[in-house]
């Protein structure tokens, strides 16, 4: 009978610990590859909770949030979330210097209007009214307005104005716009019509 060396016996133990150590590696790369690749499937709930924080994070309650003052300077009205600028608000007087290109753009006292060489913008009531705000959108229609930049999404349509960041909050993925909009049909319906923008004409026949 052979003898087998102590050489020959740590030499195997050496490759089969290698091989045992490599296959546990590949299948926990492969784990995470799949993880990557197939994102898991969100209940509504948590839909509505990714797209609390996305809104959030993005600070879209700045311009959309009707505000309320305080000593520590206005803060959104809890009342009327995403509600858009208050259809009721009297149009502050504005300065015509603000129409040519170059000089300070101008924004209304809480924030919710805006003047510049594009005309007057108002921010968009985002609840689920289905007369004033985007209650009788989908999902689909949300997306691709964000997409394009177009009200609606529509080709031909009007443009969304300035101060509105829709090149960057085309960035989100589909499901992240898809959370956003779950989230924004979840508040409650607030009637309110916002005013349609004014162009650099409508302004300049302002007194």
């Amino acid at each position: 009978m052979r003898k087998i060396s102590v050489f020959s016996v740590i030499l195997c133990l050496v490759l089969a610990t290698f091989s045992v150590t490599q296959y546990s590696c590949n299948e926990r790369a492969e784990a995470k590859a799949d993880s990557v690749s197939i994102p898991k499937t969100m209940t509504h709930g948590e839909m509505v909770e990714r797209g609390r924080y996305l809104i959030t994070a993005a600070s879209c309650g700045d311009c959309h949030c009707p505000k309320v003052f305080t000593p520590q300077g206005p803060i959104p009205d809890s009342a009327r979330l995403y509600s858009g600028h208050p259809a009721n608000m009297p149009m502050m007087p504005i300065d015509k210097k603000v129409l040519k290109p170059g000089n300070w753009m101008m924004m209304g006292p809480d924030v919710t209007s805006f003047v510049g060489p594009w005309g007057v913008s108002f921010a968009a009531n985002l609840t689920p009214d289905t007369a004033t705000g985007i209650g009788a959108w989908t999902a689909d229609v949300f997306i691709k307005t964000l997409r394009t930049g177009k009200h609606l999404g529509q080709e031909g349509g009007r443009p969304i104005l300035p101060p509105m960041p829709w090149p960057t909050v085309a960035q989100f993925t589909d499901e992240d716009l898809k959370s956003i909009f779950s989230f924004l049909q979840s508040l409650p319906p607030i009637s309110n019509k916002v005013p349609a923008p004014l162009t650099p004409v409508d302004v300049a026949k302002m007194k």
